[in-house]
């Protein structure tokens, strides 16, 4: 599985555990809908900003986020 395919399957996964729609969760990060549409197909990476964005709203950390650890816990 390449990185945008484990990226896109995270997202929703997390989105999902919060029990957001994408607009939801968009708003919360500060990006248009279809850009956080094109993240959850797969069609686009997100920028450094939204990717921490991303990890503070889902109150992950940046390595799970990115694959790297399987630890969900964000640093202080």
């Amino acid at each position: 599985m390449d990185f945008k395919e484990f990226f896109k399957n995270r997202l929703r996964t997390l989105r999902k555990e919060l029990g957001e729609t994408q607009t939801q969760t968009a708003k919360a990060v500060g990006v248009s809908g279809r850009y956080y549409q094109n993240l959850e197909l797969g069609e686009n990476l997100p920028g450094i900003e939204c990717f921490i964005a991303l990890a503070d709203h889902f109150g992950v950390s940046l390595d799970y986020l990115a694959g790297r650890s399987e630890d969900r816990r964000s640093s202080p």
